[in-house]
Parts: C-alpha cells; structure tokens; sequence
C-alpha cells in the first residue's frame, strides 16, 4: 500500500492534497484513535493508497508510517523553497551531518531507489509547461520514517505552491507510485555534486539504475572525516538497498572507506554501458574479456542472454586491422549488431579484438561483417571457408613503364582510366593494371 502524508502547516501540500481527492477515486474513513493533528480523523483510501492529513510539517513526522500500518512505501507531499524557479523535485531525507531541519544527525531515512526514478518519470510527464524536473540530494528530516519513503515537492515560491496545474502534476505523478516497489535489482549511493544532483538526475534519466541517498558536496563537509564517519556511510549503503556507489567528482578517502566497508564504487560510464545487461554476465566478461571502464562494450540484443551460454573468442588480427583502416565507425557498429560484447580501446573508439558471443555459430557473421566493410575499399571480397580474400584492381607503374611510358601526366591518365599513345602505339588503361589479392586467414 502506498501511503500519502499531506501536511496543513505547507499550503503546497494542502493543495497537491486536494487534487489528489479530485482525480483519483476514494472512500472515507474515521480514526477516532488518533486526534486530527495526528494523522486521525477523516483519512481516504483509494485502490492501493492511503491518505492522510497532519498538522505539523513533514519534516517533524519521525515514525510517521506506523498510523499508516504497513505501508510498503510512503511519500511526503510537499513544497520545495529555493531560487530555482519553477520546479518540480523528489528525493530521500535524513542527515549526513547535523539535523537543523527536523530527523536526528547522522541519521537516515529508508531511500526508495525505484520510485524515485519512477516519480521522476512521472513528473517529467505531467509537468506543467515552463516547469523543470529533478531530484535534490538527502537533506532535512524525517531521518526515521518506518517504511521506504521520499518527499515529492512543487516549487519554488508562493506562485508555484498555488499553482493548480503544479499541484495537479505532482498529484498525477504520486498516483503512479501505487503498486510500484520501492527498490529496484541494480541501485546507487550518490556521494558528491551540488545540492539538485546533476549528474544522478542524468543516470536516473539515461539507464536503468537507480539512486538512494545521494549526499552533496556540502552535506560531505557536514559529515567530516570519512573514516571517522564510517558508519554514516554505511548507513547510506544500508538504507538505500545497494552495495554499489557512484563518487561525483572524485574522493580517494571517501571511495578508500567505501571499499574497507565492503562496497563498490562505480563510474557513471558503467552504469550506461550496462543499462540492460544482466549483471551476472557483466561481471563475467569483465573477467573474461575487459573492465568496462577499460573499453568493454555490449552489443545492442545483449539483454536476452543467458550469461552461461556465451562463447568468448579473439578476432582475426590482420583482418580487424584492415577493417579498422577502412572504416572503424562502421566496425563498431558491425559489433554491436553481431556481438554479446566486443572490446574496444582508444576512448572506446576503435574495436580491440575479443568478442563474446552467443554460439560458436555467430563467429562466421562477424566475419562476414568486418569482410562487408572491406567492401569499400577492395573491388571484390570472398569469404572462403577460413580465409577472407579481397582483390584490388590498380594501375600498375611497373607494367607502364614495361610499355614505354613516361612517368608523369601520362601515368595520370592512365590511372584515371584515360589511354595514352606512345611512339604510334595505343596504351589502354587495363593494359597496364593489375590485380592484387590480400588474404586474411580466420
């Protein structure tokens, strides 16, 4: 069940409460073993969600989800206050340092990965024109809420809290939690970056992964000392569900103490490259193959694959390198087409050479691929049974001058297909080419 805490000291919230009530269907209830402040009185309840009012701010409400029952997620309704002009944002609570806004210090709240990134989504879909979206980074309290929850806020002044059409998206965008898990299979710890979290903002719109706690610059230096906050730290990793983390900006102590508590930072070219890969077979051909951040690719039907019915296997050098030469955008992309993963180096720029594939059967179309490329440059290419052969048709200067002509503007014309006349005799340009095959065993 999804429960919704709307707060009568936020006008915000009072207003993103009564479009809730407007566009989804409920009944009405009586807890008379609460008083109104506290959640009781009249609540609502719809398919898959609960509703109630309090009369202190959100912030304040530690263990707010017990009048709620059991909820397996709760989300404050809220308003944001900044300088940031229209926008709507989601994000966890709880404090990395000190609590001046409500929670405990070094205290935080169960993160919901999962329904951040869909919340996200949601508001990105229904936000009013001239509204940006975002997350904002861990900040205030309720640092102990009973359930996995985030705040869902519209803001940023007096226009926008009152503003129909904004309280009416952060509704619609809260009525797509129901249902929804708080966690996700593959998730993040942010530590780092501004306050409204850039670059999570980007791995929550571009990949598969989702973002826990996320603590900005400034709630690091509230922290302190990493090692001597160990277990903030951990808490961030615990209550947000994952052992994984991404370090914007970079901290070698941080990512140090992230490593000794038996967690795992991660790059944010890491998450993109494995957006739909089975991590099982990630970490597989990283062992096999190479790191990701070190140039690993996947190939775009890798999503489907049974990590233990992939073949790894080498490329034929010779043939990989006259390929390259030809084209090497156009072999990383015959790769990607024919591959589970190929390695690649240079800035992931030119194909390396190891490949993953589903069977051993795929490897001749690799072949056939890269020997398609050669096609540019070559007049013919065969793919034989363990061989590419390319032959090349080209003026030849030696047979030219076997003839009799000069080097020079004579040779000209006869490479560019144009016969010459030497002491009365005709040259036609194909007397004076010839054939050269390359051959690239495999």
């Amino acid at each position: 069940m999804l429960a919704v805490v709307v707060s009568r000291a936020d006008e915000a919230s009072e207003h993103i409460g009564d479009r809730l009530l407007e566009i989804a269907d409920w009944d009405e209830h009586e807890d008379e073993r609460r008083s109104e402040a506290n959640g009781g009185g009249r609540y609502y309840r719809g398919d898959g969600i609960e509703l109630r009012t309090f009369e202190d701010l959100h912030l304040h409400l530690d263990g707010v989800a017990a009048t709620f029952g059991e909820p397996e997620l709760l989300v404050f309704a809220s308003k944001h206050a900044g300088e940031t002009g229209p926008l709507l944002t989601a994000h966890a609570t709880g404090n990395f340092g000190p609590a001046e806004y409500g929670g405990r210090e070094g205290s935080l709240a169960r993160a919901a990965p999962n329904a951040l990134s869909t919340v996200r989504e949601g508001l990105e879909t229904h936000a009013p024109r001239g509204y940006g979206v975002g997350i904002e980074c861990t900040h205030h309290g309720p640092s102990t809420v009973g359930c996995p929850s985030l705040f869902v806020e519209v803001g940023s002044n007096e226009a926008q809290w009152r503003d129909p059409a904004a309280a009416e998206a952060v509704a619609r965008a809260i009525l797509g939690l129901r249902g929804v898990p708080a966690h996700r299979e593959r998730s993040v710890v942010g530590f780092g970056g501004g306050h409204y979290a850039p670059r999570f903002d980007r791995i929550l719109a571009d990949t598969d992964w989702g973002v826990g706690h996320v603590a900005a610059d400034w709630a690091l230096e509230e922290m302190g000392d990493p090692y001597e906050s160990r277990a903030v730290v951990a808490k961030a990793f615990h209550s947000s569900g994952t052992e994984f983390a991404v370090v914007d900006g970079g901290s070698a102590e941080l990512e140090s103490v992230v490593d000794e508590l038996g967690f795992e930072t991660l790059s944010e070219t890491f998450l993109r490259e494995t957006t739909g890969v089975p991590l099982d077979l990630v970490g597989r051909l990283e062992t096999e193959l190479l790191p990701v951040d070190e140039g690993l690719r996947f190939g775009v039907g890798v999503g489907d694959v049974d990590a233990d019915g992939v073949l790894t296997d080498s490329l034929p050098a010779e043939l990989l390198d006259a390929a390259n030469g030809v084209d090497h955008e156009a072999v990383l992309e015959a790769l990607d087409r024919t591959t589970v993963a190929y390695t690649t180096e240079e800035g992931a720029t030119l194909a390396a050479g190891r490949v993953a594939l589903r069977e051993e059967g795929k490897y001749r179309a690799v072949i056939d691929e890269l020997a398609a490329v050669l096609e540019a440059k070559y007049d013919v290419v065969e793919v034989r049974a363990s061989s590419v052969i390319a032959r090349r048709e080209a003026f030849d200067p030696d047979r030219a001058e076997a003839l009799g002509v000069e080097p020079g503007p004579a040779f000209g014309r006869l490479s560019a297909g144009e016969p010459v006349e030497v002491d009365g005799e005709r040259i036609d340009p194909a007397d004076v080419r010839s054939v050269r095959d390359r051959t690239f065993p495999f």
